[in-house]
């Protein structure tokens, strides 16, 4: 069976932000090149998620993963994206579309955040000692 990812973002009016989420997008179909990946945006830029809705089945996949790009599953990932979900498998009965999870909470995201910090701080890890005495 094809897979696809569709990956989404919020989207924004600046292009560097937009850029990330492409960067993101190619990371992806590195890792996993036998899956089509494809990135969409819900609202503000383009392509928007029914754009890349219909990359996807272009492409010939028969699941569509839509994947929240987002920290936390607000109204966005609780509502708009299912919505569009809904809207998609009604659009195209044939597929089958799924809702992943937001990124967060998530130990990975913990550790991604320390070394954010790490990086501009650089005193990450006397704290770190400290708290394991």
């Amino acid at each position: 069976m094809t897979q696809a990812i569709l990956l989404i973002a919020h989207g924004s009016r600046r292009a560097a932000a937009n850029a990330e989420l492409e960067w993101i997008a190619t990371r992806l179909r590195e890792r996993i090149p036998n899956w089509i990946v494809e990135h969409a945006y819900l609202e503000i830029a383009e392509p928007t998620i029914a754009q890349g809705i219909a990359r996807c089945v272009t492409h010939g996949a028969k699941r569509v993963v839509l994947a929240p790009y987002f920290l936390s599953a607000g109204r966005h990932v609780l509502e708009d994206l299912e919505a569009a979900r809904y809207s998609a498998a009604l659009k195209y009965p044939q597929i089958e579309f799924i809702l992943a999870q937001a990124l967060g909470p998530h130990e990975l995201l913990v550790e991604l955040l320390l070394q954010r910090i790490q990086e501009v701080s650089g005193n990450l890890a006397e704290a770190a000692a400290s708290h394991g005495e």
